[in-house]
């Protein structure tokens, strides 16, 4: 039985793997190797910003906000399908100019700061860098489409169930990637970051500007990634052309297929809207920017996404509608914030090589995960897909809680010292891990199935606008409660080392429970109530 269900989990999914499918996972892979900055920002945040954690948790509102322009992108990428490799070098300078400046903020401090406040780059490179994710993540979304082949080695077409297999294969390992990614800078972390706690800030910074120049291979990868596409496409059609094929049956086998895509204004008009809104709002200083910003943001997605049903027949646009609240609500769920890693940094005694080993760890299970669910994914449906993860979220919220009240004091003792606080964190690994990943791959692929030809990005690019809102929601749910359950960690002033702000994590305990128990009971609730209406989804 075991061989069995490795034969079926594991084998079976190298057999499926296509030389095609590795462009557009070089680009979701170097979307998982931009984590490599993570633990040095959140550091770089710590010791040299004064930034709370409710300003920190806004931050990510708006730096999740650029997600929300895949609509206008995606159905750019469908009008100009044979040049959208340009969008990823777009996105590459935009990457590049990120890192620059973070590079730039470790390495000349001063100069920086003589420039423009510290504060003012940082937020800068915070929302540089999504703005040049969310464009090759556009163009990635298209190319996993193009990438499952339509005919076999002979020239003979590949079969629906076939197909279906594939799709569902290439969006898995779309995953897949990304979080290969992480597990790659996880492990160079833990090496980078060897001995730096006791390092002095000189050489913490050197270490961390060395982290911000091995970034740089990010924007690198992606463009890699386009150049093979071109190379592979290139071979495909020489090796059919040997084969006897004429021209007008390579380019329908290998081309896009269906119809020309029109240009539909909508889309680009709800792009212009979106940035209007947003720069009117955020740079009005009016009251509740964010929110209003969200409301929004979401009124416009809805709008476009009720024009682009009209392309399904009514019981897959409702099962779609159906899929993708259920979704939201699982990815708007709220985090704990900033304030968790403060603890374990000031109270727990975690240095960035352990932080590094629990990414690791982390991404690692993820990983796996997603492996070992793939017969699961592929087999069940989406509902049952987000109930088990809905549980599981709620499982592993438990040693984070136990933690904050010293379930660790109780445990080491007891264990000879094995059980520490180190050791309960390890278990506590998916706490803010990206399962939300593995719920979405059954509606990437249900779209990579049944969308038109000609609207494989659109349809990609507003599903997933939509569901990216979702971790706006998240951003501001999350503010909402670090108002409510305020945490500060200890912050000094640079130059005479004295206490500016005091330590203050009375509250985290409220934070994380309150926490827990929304991100089990609200998408449950939710599932509860979209599969008795006419949205119920059984894909």
């Amino acid at each position: 039985m075991l061989a069995r269900w490795f034969d079926s989990t594991v084998i079976d999914l190298v057999h499926q793997l296509r030389w095609s499918f590795l462009p557009p996972l070089m680009i979701y892979m170097a979307a998982g190797i931009s984590g490599i900055t993570a633990i040095v920002g959140t550091f770089f945040v710590k010791e040299y910003l004064g930034l709370s954690a409710a300003f920190l948790s806004g931050l990510a509102f708006w730096a999740g906000l650029p997600w929300a322009l895949k609509m206008p992108l995606g159905h750019l990428v469908d009008l100009i399908w044979r040049w959208k490799g340009l969008l990823v070098y777009l996105g590459a300078a935009l990457v590049t100019a990120s890192l620059a400046i973070m590079y730039a903020l470790i390495t000349g401090f001063d100069t920086m700061a003589a420039i423009m406040p510290v504060e003012a780059w940082y937020v800068l490179s915070m929302l540089l860098a999504p703005c040049g994710y969310v464009v090759q993540d556009a163009v990635a979304d298209a190319m996993s489409v193009e990438a499952v082949p339509r005919i076999d080695s002979s020239g003979t077409p590949i079969s629906e169930s076939d197909a279906k297999k594939l799709h569902t294969t290439m969006q898995t390992l779309g995953r897949i990637s990304l979080i290969f990614g992480l597990v790659c800078v996880a492990l160079l972390n833990i090496y980078m970051f060897a001995g730096v706690e006791q390092a002095s800030r000189t050489a913490k910074a050197e270490v961390y500007a060395r982290i911000y120049l091995l970034a740089l291979t990010i924007p690198a990868i992606s463009i890699s990634g386009v150049l093979l596409a071109a190379f592979l496409k290139r071979r495909q059609k020489t090796t059919l052309r040997h084969a006897g094929f004429s021209e007008s049956e390579i380019s329908a086998s290998i081309d896009r297929p269906g119809e020309k895509t029109e240009p539909n204004y909508w889309y680009f008009a709800g792009g212009i809207a979106f940035v209007i809104l947003t720069l009117a709002v955020g740079l009005g200083g009016l009251r509740f920017s964010q929110e209003i910003v969200f409301l929004g943001s979401m009124a416009i997605v809805v709008f476009l996404m009720s024009r682009l049903l009209r392309e399904l027949d009514i019981d897959r646009a409702r099962a779609l509608v159906g899929t993708a609240i259920i979704i939201f609500v699982f990815r708007a769920v709220p985090l704990p914030g900033p304030g968790t890693t403060w603890f374990e940094i000031d109270v727990l005694g975690f240095d960035q090589q352990f932080i590094s080993v629990l990414t690791l760890i982390t991404a690692g299970l993820t990983l796996a995960g997603m492996i070992i669910l793939r017969p699961l994914i592929a087999s069940r449906t989406i509902v049952y897909i987000v109930v088990l993860l809905t549980i599981a979220s709620g499982i592993l919220a438990l040693p984070n809680i136990g933690l904050f009240y010293g379930l660790h004091h109780w445990t080491a003792p007891l264990t000879f010292g094995v059980v520490d606080a180190r050791f309960i964190a390890i278990l506590d690994t998916a706490i803010e891990s990206p399962l939300g990943q593995i719920a979405m791959i059954p509606m990437l692929a249900w779209i990579a199935r049944n969308a038109p030809h000609n609207l494989k990005a659109t349809f990609f690019a507003v599903m997933a606008s939509f569901t990216n809102l979702a971790l706006s929601a998240s951003s501001l749910l999350t503010k909402y409660l670090n108002q409510l359950f305020v945490v500060a960690r200890e912050v000094r002033d640079p130059t005479s080392d004295t206490i500016l702000v005091a330590a203050n994590y009375a509250n985290l305990g409220w934070l994380l429970i309150t926490v827990a128990l929304i991100s089990v009971v609200a998408p449950l609730t939710t599932i509860a109530i979209v599969q008795q209406s006419r949205f119920r989804t059984q894909d």
